[in-house]
Parts: C-alpha cells; sequence; structure tokens
C-alpha cells in the first residue's frame, strides 16, 4: 500500500502531457487519478458491499436486486447522472436456496460438503435412503433402471479421478508468457467435425433421456462429484431452467470430489450406505424482466457530448458464494473508476457511461439485450442511431488480477493509442497489448455488432483453480492492491477515450447472421 501511495506522489511532479505515437495523454490528469486511485480507494468498500451485504447475486434473485439497487444509489450518492435499473428484455424466474444439508449416516456419520445447482427443485422435506449408482452410457442402458429408482436418490458414475496437484494455485503472468501472448495473433473460431458434433448429439440425447428417466420414475435427489475442484472446492452452475415455460430440475447437488469419491468406492465395494439430504428452495417469478444498472457523467462538448465512452462488467454471480471475482471485482473496479473521474470534477467532452450488467452467466443476456436496443441488432445488422455515436467499451471481467494490457480483438488501429495509454502505467505492470481475441464476457456484444469492445488482460491468480464458479469466491481470495491498480488504469482510459477529438478506430462490420425478417 505505501509503495503505491510513493508511486502515486512521483507522478504529480511530471509535466502536463506528453506525446506517445502521435497520441496525446495529459499527465496531469493522469497523476490525479493515480493519486486519487492508490490514496483513498474505496473500492475494497464497494466490493464489501456487493459481496458479504449482498450476498449471492444470482439474475432474479433477492441478492441482485440488492446489489443493483445499492449500485444505483451509491453512484447517484456520487453524482452520477441517470442512474437507474434499466431492463433489457424477459428473463424468466429468479432461484435461491433456503436451506440446505447433506450427510452420510452410514457406514458412519460424516457431514459432506456439497452444494445445490441452481434452478432446481427442493427435496419438500428430509430425504433418507441408500444411493443407487447410475451407470449408463447410451439411452438403452436406461432400461434396466425401470421401476426401480422411485424415491431414490441418485448417484452419477465418476467422470475423472482426482489428481494430486503440485502446482501452485495461484500465479501471476510471468515476463515470458506476456510476450508470448503478446506476439500472438487473433485465433480463429474452429468449428466441430462431424464426429465430435455426433458426439455431443449423443451426450445431449443420453442427458435428456436420462432427465426424463427420473422425472417419470419420481427420483428424489440426484448426486453428482465436483471433480474439476479440489480440497472441498466445488464447481458448481445449473441444472434446471430459468424459463418460465419449462420445468425447474430435479433435486440436484454438486458434492466435493473427495468425498463423492468415498461415496463411489463404498457403493461399488457393495458397504452399505446411507445419505440423508434437505434441500429447500425459493422461484420468483412476480417480475420476470432482466434488469442492468446504468448510471453516467454527461458528455460537456456541444458537438459530441452525445458520443459514447462505456465502462462495465456484469454484476450477476453463481449462487454457491458471493461472486468476489467473478464478477463484484469487474464491477467495483469500473464504479471505483467512475467515482475517481467524478471525485475530481472532470468534464468529459463525451458522456462516460457505467454498465453494471445481469445475465451474463446465461449467456451476455444482459449486455446483449442492451446492445440490441441501443446499437443494433447482431443477428440482421440493423442498425441504431446509437451506433454512429459510439466510441468504445472497457469490461473487467477476469477475476482479482491486476491488468497486464489490453486485448486487441484483432483492431490494429487501436494499438498506438492503447500504447500511449499504457505507458504512464508501465511501472504498474501493464505494458502488454495483443491483437488476439479473448472470449467469454460482455465486450463481445459490442464486438459482435462492429463497435471498439475491449476487455483488460489480467493476472490470472487462483481465477480458474479456485474461485472461478465455485463456492470459495468470497471476499477474501481479493487482491486489494490489485483492484486500486486496475481502477487507476480503466480511469484513465476512459478519461483519454472522452476527451481525445476523433472515436476509436473500428473494425470492418460483421456481417448477418441470418437474414433479417423484412428482408425479402
Amino acid at each position: 500500500m505505501k509503495k503505491l501511495c510513493v508511486v502515486a506522489l512521483f507522478w504529480l511532479s511530471l509535466p502536463l502531457v506528453l506525446v506517445w505515437a502521435e497520441e496525446p495523454v495529459d499527465l496531469v490528469m493522469v497523476s490525479k487519478i493515480r493519486d486519487e486511485g492508490l490514496s483513498r480507494s474505496q473500492v475494497m468498500d464497494i466490493l464489501w458491499h456487493l459481496t458479504d451485504v449482498s450476498g449471492p447475486r444470482l439474475t432474479g434473485s433477492p441478492g441482485m436486486l440488492r446489489s443493483m439497487e445499492w449500485s444505483r444509489d451509491k453512484m447517484a450518492e456520487w453524482g452520477l447522472k441517470n442512474s437507474k435499473l434499466e431492463p433489457w428484455g424477459k428473463f424468466g424466474r429468479g432461484w435461491s436456496l433456503k436451506r440446505f444439508a447433506i450427510h452420510q449416516i452410514e457406514p458412519y456419520y460424516s457431514p459432506l460438503i456439497a452444494y445445490p445447482k441452481a434452478w432446481t427443485q427442493g427435496t419438500e422435506g428430509v430425504v433418507r435412503g441408500k444411493p443407487v449408482l447410475v451407470d449408463a452410457s447410451s439411452p438403452e442402458d436406461l432400461e434396466k433402471y425401470k421401476g426401480t429408482l422411485s424415491g431414490a436418490i441418485v448417484l452419477m458414475p465418476m467422470t475423472r479421478e482426482i489428481e494430486i496437484g503440485f502446482d501452485a494455485d495461484a500465479r501471476r503472468w510471468s515476463d515470458e508468457e506476456l510476450h508470448e501472448v503478446e506476439t500472438s495473433q487473433p485465433r480463429r473460431r474452429r468449428g466441430f467435425d462431424a464426429n465430435r458434433r455426433a458426439q455431443f448429439r449423443r451426450m445431449r440425447e443420453l442427458r435428456n433421456k436420462m432427465n426424463q428417466t427420473f422425472r417419470d420414475e419420481g427420483v428424489a435427489a440426484i448426486l453428482e462429484g465436483g471433480f474439476r475442484g479440489r480440497h472441498g472446492t466445488i464447481f458448481v452452475s445449473r441444472g434446471g431452467s430459468y424459463d418460465m415455460d419449462e420445468p425447474m430440475g430435479l433435486p440436484s447437488a454438486v458434492v466435493a470430489a473427495e468425498h463423492y469419491a468415498r461415496l463411489l468406492r463404498l457403493v461399488k465395494k457393495e458397504i452399505p450406505v446411507e445419505l440423508e439430504i434437505e434441500i429447500e428452495v425459493q422461484a420468483h417469478d412476480k417480475d420476470l424482466q432482466g434488469y442492468n444498472v446504468v448510471a453516467e457523467i454527461p458528455g460537456t462538448d456541444p458537438q459530441i457530448g452525445d458520443e459514447l465512452v462505456m465502462l462495465g462488467g456484469h454484476l450477476d454471480s453463481w449462487h454457491a458464494a458471493t461472486g468476489a471475482t467473478d464478477n463484484a471485482s469487474g464491477c467495483a473496479v469500473m464504479m471505483e473508476a467512475a467515482r475517481i473521474l467524478q471525485k475530481l470534477g472532470v468534464k468529459p467532452r463525451r458522456t462516460i457511461r457505467v454498465a453494471l450488467w445481469s445475465g451474463e452467466e446465461q449467456g451476455l443476456r444482459g449486455s446483449r439485450g442492451y446492445v440490441k436496443e441501443h446499437f443494433g441488432n447482431r443477428d440482421s445488422m440493423e442498425l441504431q442511431p446509437g451506433h454512429t455515436k459510439f466510441s468504445a467499451y472497457y469490461n473487467l471481467d477476469n477475476g482479482t488480477g491486476k491488468i497486464r494490457g489490453v486485448y486487441l480483438q484483432g483492431n490494429a488501429a487501436v494499438r498506438p493509442i492503447f500504447e500511449a495509454y499504457l505507458k504512464p502505467f508501465h511501472d504498474l505492470g501493464a505494458a502488454t497489448l495483443t491483437m488476439r481475441n479473448t472470449g467469454g464476457t460482455d465486450h463481445l456484444s459490442f464486438d459482435a455488432v462492429g463497435l471498439p469492445g475491449f476487455q483488460f488482460i489480467q493476472d490470472p491468480v487462483a481465477y480458474s483453480s479456485r474461485t472461478h464458479h465455485t463456492n470459495m469466491d468470497f471476499y477474501d481470495h481479493l487482491v486489494a492492491d490489485d483492484m486500486m491498480q486496475a481502477s487507476v488504469i480503466v480511469a484513465s482510459f476512459v478519461y483519454h477515450t472522452a476527451m481525445r477529438d476523433g472515436k476509436l478506430p473500428r473494425k470492418a462490420l460483421p456481417n448477418p447472421r441470418r437474414r433479417s425478417a423484412q428482408t425479402p
């Protein structure tokens, strides 16, 4: 912390404006941003409210609504304008867990580490019984279980062996790895060959048949092993639908790998095992709309004040933890970046708009709905007037790691601009630009309609190994210095994008995915 503050004071002594790669950078403003963001940061307090106070933020759940309302009110309190919850379209039912317990009763007592899947039903009381292993590799294999599964606790086969890990959970990018990222080229999306498509089709048919069989037989609960995780870490998402036209999934839970493997060994060796399970859930269906949180610092330039620079991340999380690194971290950084600029009294030429998305975990639903409403339809490429007035969108959604650079999404024209924007932050470890694309988060909604959308390169820390979609994604896994570093870099990027003479350069518009309904 002290080291960061000293660095901030050093930058206060630098000259007003330098030019790198012909792109002006206001170093006095950079130094002010650094001083405010590194010396008087509020990012961890924001994170505390979004995680410990709000709780899990599954889209449509009470925790999500708490976090959205708090974020809206906090940004309004800072002085941002038009702070609101904006609907993006129909989502469906929300879901929350009210009570859960699972125990091994025989051959000896042991509590089990486990977590129910989202959008699955409850057990309607305590279920106690001997688990049944259902091992089926084809729909025909399910025939032998007919008439045997009423009220059963079903165990699914083990999908992989538990591996002893000798590598550290958390790590940072090495200089060699960053150089490899920087010099690599955009990756082409590869489709599946006929054999792979056929394999996926068979797996889908088997899964659908299995779910229908379990429903027809009246299975009481379904358990599976969390074999992606270890040391009690469980990767868990959903086991049913949020669509009101479809039923929720049967009561289902994921059990920690070590505990589940023990159950399977006992059952396979015909040692009598007895389990006790209770799951209580609540569906939330009074409001089926999806919402994003938006707020802005209005532009002041008479000619370009209605042009737009956006920054954001997804506020929704999964339900087994409080979504600290996925993605309260990104949302808190974006809110803090906006707070810094508002605190400094900036008068941006273009409007700066913060957006905190919902439904990202269900397929970028919130950002896609927003882009379709304001900028253009990806399927038909019918564009809205706002498309021409858009400059850039900056996204953060890869955990708690510090920013190391930017994925350019194949947009070579922005390289010299971002080189200039990053240069004042080389001392904080941010210097890498790569033409590579990165996927899986909300900048893709903008990129899909030809708008400049960017995700920052971040240190991985323990994102993939420990926190991403797990029951361990709590506040304790956040790195405060990384969050402050990211906040000042984002604030500077957004400020300079809002102040430059022209909008950021764009790639060519993509072709429509399908013909518009209006096209003859």
